[in-house]
């Protein structure tokens, strides 16, 4: 296998070292934007040198961002390259494109590391769908909020400490707002969605909210109540309908999404056939995610691809209720939902995910969580 590597940041040079140790992969050109000096691989600024190279037969995207990283898948594939990944956001954003160019182009394609880091959740997921029907998908797929809201819980750490601490680590980028906002869940849940229910959901439908508002007082508030916050992922079919949602959610302290620990991520799918598995690993890193594109590059020597069917785009419908815990705002459609006040937050009645979201996009500082069921709750 001759492969073209795109991009040489932190991930790109974890998949350089991997592929250097094995007989199998060798890289003969790196795609960079700084000047550098490699051993065994020519470096380039321009991508053409990969793409019109005829001895390239894969590229491996690290680049990251949707241009011009999907500007050069696409000419890859086009140039009947085979083409690894690991950009959560490109996959999602081009999926109902890049998922038919592959199949129409007669290329393999494989994009694991797009998903948990070093966990082979992707793979495991379109395996799985083979023999089944996937009813849920949900989890812990993002290791920076993750690591934030740990440090909150068992550090007492406030939001800006835990934050900079994260940043300090390299867990978390100097802007982390993809991440805090929820963003990069988002991407993750769409990709996984449609790999587990063979449809493309409409992005529009897909609502998100993050972390960026929690205060240390909120976390004291769910210790008191036995109860742990995590940013969670769900996507659902039941019955022919969709659903799908990012929101930070409460956990009683024995459920085993509390004792994620670090950047760690829990992702479990939920099938007819199998019931509960549940994948636990490092969600972010060089290493554990540059493995992860290794494996897919090993897979394309065994002739694996990664093919999903893909439907034309099928509607969300967010209509599952929770109680949620807020704070932050309130106007009259808050208090006409009120169960319970917690201090200066409150516990709404039953609503739905679509109205919770909507009345959260008109009160951007507020922070919510969807609660537990009451038997879970420490009162």
């Amino acid at each position: 296998m001759r492969i073209g590597l795109m991009g040489f940041g932190v991930v790109g040079r974890g998949v350089y070292e991997l592929a250097a140790s094995r007989s199998d992969m060798e890289i003969v050109r790196v795609l960079c934007r700084r000047d550098l000096s490699l051993p065994d691989a020519d470096v380039t600024h321009d991508a053409r040198d990969i793409l019109n190279d005829p001895s390239i037969d894969t590229v491996v995207e690290t680049i990251g961002g949707l241009h011009p990283a999907w500007d050069y898948v696409r000419a890859a594939i086009e140039a009947g390259k085979n083409v690894v990944t690991a950009n959560k956001a490109m996959v999602a954003e081009f999926y109902d494109e890049l998922i038919p160019l592959v199949e129409r182009k007669g290329v393999l394609f494989r994009c694991t590391a797009a998903v948990g880091g070093g966990i082979g959740w992707l793979s495991a997921l379109e395996r799985a769908r083979r023999m089944e029907s996937i009813r849920e998908i949900s989890g812990i797929m993002n290791g920076t909020c993750n690591y934030i809201l740990d440090s909150m819980t068992r550090l007492g750490l406030g939001y800006d400490e835990a934050l900079s601490q994260a940043q300090s680590l390299g867990y978390a980028e100097a802007d982390p707002t993809t991440d805090v906002d929820g963003i990069d869940t988002w991407h993750k849940l769409i990709v996984s969605s449609n790999v587990a229910f063979g449809v493309s959901l409409d992005k529009s439908g897909v609502p998100v909210w993050g972390i960026r508002n929690i205060l240390a007082s909120d976390v004291s508030n769910f210790k008191e109540h036995g109860l742990c916050c995590k940013l969670i992922a769900t996507g659902r079919m039941q019955g022919g309908h969709f659903s799908a949602f990012v929101q930070p959610t409460l956990f009683p302290s024995f459920a085993p999404e509390s004792a994620v620990p670090t950047n760690f991520n829990l992702i479990t799918l939920i099938g007819n056939t199998s019931g509960r598995q549940s994948f636990f690993g490092q969600g972010a890193g060089r290493y554990p995610t540059a493995y992860n594109v290794a494996e897919d590059l090993a897979d394309l020597i065994c002739g694996h691809g990664f093919y999903s069917p893909c439907s034309e785009s099928v509607p969300v419908h967010n209509h599952e209720t929770f109680q949620f815990y807020v704070r932050g705002a309130s106007d009259e459609w808050l208090e006409s939902h009120t169960e319970l006040h917690w201090g200066d937050a409150v516990v709404t009645v039953p609503v739905s995910v679509a109205q919770m979201h909507r009345w959260c996009a008109s009160h951007p500082n507020v922070f919510m969580a969807a609660m537990p069921e009451r038997k879970d709750i420490h009162c």
